[in-house]
């Protein structure tokens, strides 16, 4: 199991056990996070949290791999 599935599980885990906890995972996932995990997500990463439902369910697309190979191929240049 990769670090992010076992992140993952946990926050699931720990919103399910404690409702507290998911009020403040829904309205602000990464202090939420923070508060409970110790584990500080960089600036650039935007973290959103939904609550599926039983007539709700959310896919969630991963970037394109073409997209992220171009984005890895691009040149950075630095000035």
């Amino acid at each position: 199991m990769t670090a992010e599935a076992i992140l993952h599980n946990q926050v699931i885990q720990k919103a399910w056990e404690d409702p507290s906890f998911k009020e403040r995972l829904l309205a602000d996932p990464k202090a939420a996070i923070k508060e409970v995990l110790g584990i500080i997500l960089p600036e650039h990463i935007k973290v959103k949290t939904v609550e599926e439902s039983s007539n709700e369910f959310y896919l969630v697309l991963p970037p394109s791999p073409t997209e992220t190979v171009r984005a890895a191929a691009a040149p950075k240049y630095s000035w």
